[in-house]
């Protein structure tokens, strides 16, 4: 349903509304594809609020798009992977764009979070599943890169559980919600506080997330078509036992940081 003034809104009142100081500067859940795609994003923003679609239409537009990019995979060509690392950057403008119709027209809700949580689990799943399917050689020829795809897949979702079930895990002892602030998050031990801190600012950190998957296998694939290569499918076989290490990095700086006091019982 279009909201009050939503025709008559200038561009500037609508970014000012959509994209308020406390959202730009959030620590976590501004990804850093942000800081271009939210220029062009209140644009976008601009454009939906009359058409009279919800914040949560604009999310589902978001996950079918996310989906698209990982089932583009199944496409054997290069070109599949240049085509899903657009997509993957549709995606996450769409993702700014919905909480900023959601801001406007003041319809931020618990449902969006869940939606919105819900795109990206599946996609970043989805992913390594599609790349397996794609070294295999499509869906006509399913083997044992699309079993190492799934595998993936499914420590990948692990590893999102390990970050948002510390809000579940903080919300069932009254606690309040993390503030998403610099500092707001500390380590316990000097080794493992050091060793997140380096990886904090490795590439491989943020591997799994869906822009960084995309781009890496855009120059990986690049990389192959140039020089005849096979770092694809490389990444393919290594992608599982990296993806499991960042897991059990992960759990072990959430059960050694302040996020769960107690934890140490």
């Amino acid at each position: 349903m279009t909201g009050p003034g939503d025709e008559r809104r200038s561009l500037a009142e609508v970014r000012a509304l959509a994209q308020p100081p406390e959202v730009l500067n959030r620590r976590n859940a501004e990804h850093w594809s942000g800081t271009y795609l939210r220029r062009v994003s209140v644009y976008l923003t601009y454009a939906l609020l009359p058409t009279g679609i919800s914040a949560n239409g604009v999310t589902g537009l978001m996950i079918l798009t996310g989906l698209a990019g990982a089932a583009v995979l199944l496409w054997t060509s290069a070109w599949a992977i240049v085509l899903c690392a657009v997509l993957m950057q549709l995606q996450i403008l769409i993702d700014c764009s919905d909480g900023e119709v959601a801001r406007v027209r003041r319809t931020t809700s618990s449902a969006g979070v869940y939606l919105d949580r819900l795109g990206h689990w599946t996609t970043e799943a989805a992913l390594p599943l599609g790349l397996g399917i794609h070294v295999d050689g499509g869906p006509g020829s399913i083997g044992g890169w699309t079993t190492l795809g799934a595998l993936t897949g499914l420590i990948v979702l692990v590893n999102k559980g390990v970050g948002d079930l510390v809000h579940v895990a903080r919300a069932h002892a009254g606690l309040p919600v993390l503030a998403d602030t610099a500092g707001a998050v500390r380590l316990r031990g000097g080794v493992v506080a050091r060793a997140r801190a380096l990886l904090a600012h490795a590439p491989v950190f943020r591997a799994f997330i869906s822009i960084e998957f995309s781009l890496i296998l855009l120059v990986l694939v690049v990389v192959d078509e140039l020089a005849g290569t096979h770092l694809l499918r490389g990444w393919a076989a290594i992608m599982a036992p990296v993806a499991l290490v960042l897991t059990l990095g992960h759990l072990a700086a959430v059960l050694l940081s302040n996020r769960l006091p107690g934890g140490r019982r």
